[in-house]
């Protein structure tokens, strides 16, 4: 068996302290509509809003009970494709295990 040279995913990934400070970027960037929806793809980008991120979490299988609580990740988190906007680079993140990525 091949070893296998691990590289990162291709991003951009992006992890926003909260909601608010994610959501005051999207608008900024023009990424809102007036009513406040997502605008996820035009001809130069696409977004991918994942909001807060949990992993792991046990539940019964027959009760559906949770027996365990995931683990909710820090941040607010944003995939986007296309020109980074202005101030978005300080939340940039390269995770090794991204829950969705683009392929």
């Amino acid at each position: 068996m091949e070893d296998e040279i691990l590289t990162p995913p291709i991003g951009p990934f992006f992890r926003f302290p909260d909601e608010a400070t994610g959501m005051a970027a999207l608008e900024a960037a023009g990424l809102l509509t007036e009513d406040g929806e997502f605008i996820t793809a035009s001809h130069n980008h696409a977004l991918d809003v994942l909001g807060p991120i949990q992993r792991g979490g046990e539940w019964d299988d027959e009760t559906g009970e949770e027996l365990t609580p995931p683990e909710v990740l820090p941040g607010w988190h944003v995939n986007l494709q296309g020109e980074v906007p202005d101030g978005w680079a300080q939340y940039a993140v390269t995770p090794m295990s991204p829950v969705r990525r683009w392929f």
